[in-house]
């Protein structure tokens, strides 16, 4: 693939981002602004690269830069082998089975993605071309994943307005719920899908109130309810509950191993016993039966072991940042701190003049006089989000001395602004 194909399609992302904010306007909310298009991941992590050995960066671009670490390293070395798709790789098998019991589900299966774990559920949920399912219009399923229900599975989407917690009006969703079927210009309601934490809107954590009410409503007109639960640990640890307390509410859920909890690759999806037999039979259609894969299932183990708890950690550093950005002087941050509820910082820039992308590019940059003002040179990582916001996000590989060293950065970078912009007047 090209640099240049690689930045049409970053773009389109973000268009995509924007014409779904657009949306949502007429429903009383108002509409994101317009972001410029986004820096490429890929363009930040070659400038990370290219850094000379004194300078200090931070990568605070998702939680998916995680590394595994040496005791994840050793367990994969060692990791005892088979063939999964013979359904004979034992360490796959005690990953599921652990899984499942830490979801409070019957079973599990590992695939090596949350966007197929995703695409499984609403291929298994909706068992004929032309089923509908129900979804946020700001989620990562509806924005993010390529419209592969549609692309793969053939199942048609209608979008429920996101509200700035993550919920939905449950309202709304009654009124998306089709109610003529079997009438030939129809299709059918079948799922409905919700995101916890939600990305776009800054890792929010869905009130279990809502996932209780949400839940009524699907029974009531038998609906299944799937979780994108891809950071669902950030919410349970949020939350002070264990797993099964939040996902009791859904049918199904898909939760990533390769963001916060540091594991290389890997996704659980969890369900009922005959649900998770059909998945694997979704899965091998989609090329997701891999082999030998109890080398990455023994990461994936202790990344749901081990690394739940530390999770806090992630969300303390976040908030640290976040009161910072409040305490700038001068002040140039807007930063809602009753939305830092888990790793993700989305912030958006009072200064009209200062663009989330030059913003993003001044941090990632080292001035000539940076090494003397602070110590080192430091590089923070960040993008561009959608609504003219930026997002930071935090992950095991933040710790709190960088997280101190991006404070930092971020003063010494919007005093040199305010420099710049002194002498222009």
């Amino acid at each position: 693939m090209t640099a240049k194909t690689l930045r049409i399609s970053a773009q389109a992302l973000l268009y995509l981002g924007n014409c779904s904010a657009k949306r949502v306007a007429h429903y009383g909310r108002p509409a994101l602004e317009r972001s410029p298009p986004v820096r490429l991941y890929y363009e930040s992590a070659k400038s990370a690269r290219d850094s000379s050995g004194s300078a200090r960066t931070v990568d605070l671009r998702s939680d998916t830069v995680t590394k595994p670490g040496p005791a994840m390293r050793q367990a994969m070395a060692i990791a005892e082998v088979g063939d999964d798709v013979f359904g004979e790789d034992p360490t796959v098998n005690d990953l599921q089975r652990r899984a499942a019991d830490i979801f409070g589900m019957e079973a599990a299966l590992f695939v090596p993605s949350g966007t197929m774990s995703n695409l499984i559920a609403v291929m298994v949920h909706c068992r004929e071309r032309g089923d509908e399912l129900i979804v946020g219009d700001l989620s990562h399923l509806h924005v993010y994943e390529q419209g592969g229900s549609a692309q793969l599975a053939g199942v048609h989407s209608t979008t429920v307005t996101n509200l700035p917690d993550g919920t939905f009006d449950l309202g709304q969703l009654e009124s998306k719920i089709r109610h003529g079927y079997p009438d030939a210009h129809y299709p059918r309601s079948r799922l409905v899908c919700v995101e916890n934490t939600h990305n776009i809107l800054g890792g929010r954590v869905l009130p279990l109130s809502f996932l209780q009410e949400l839940r009524c409503v699907a029974d009531r007109y038998s609906l299944a309810v799937h979780m994108d639960g891809a950071r669902v640990m950030n919410a349970a640890v949020a939350l002070g509950v264990s797993p099964p307390a939040i996902l009791r509410h859904c049918h199904t859920v898909s939760v990533c191993l390769s963001k916060g909890l540091g594991a290389p690759v890997g996704t659980v999806l969890g369900g009922p016993q005959d649900f998770i037999q059909r998945a694997v039979r979704a899965r091998k259609a989609l090329g997701g039966g891999m082999r030998q894969a109890g080398i990455l299932a023994a990461a994936g183990r202790i990344a749901l072991t081990d690394m739940v708890d530390r999770l806090e950690e992630d969300h303390r550093h976040a908030k640290i940042f976040a009161q910072a950005l409040l305490e700038c002087d001068p002040p140039l941050f807007q930063v809602d701190m009753a939305a830092v509820e888990t790793n993700i910082v989305r912030f958006r820039l009072r200064d009209p003049l200062l663009t989330p992308t030059e913003f993003c590019e001044r941090m990632a940059a080292v001035a000539e006089d940076e090494a003397r003002a602070l110590g080192q040179g430091v590089r923070v990582l960040m993008f561009p989000h959608v609504g003219a916001s930026i997002r930071a996000v935090w992950n095991l590989g933040v710790t709190e001395e960088d997280t101190q060293s991006a404070i930092l950065k971020l003063r010494y970078v919007i005093q040199q602004y305010a420099k710049e912009r002194h002498r222009a007047c």
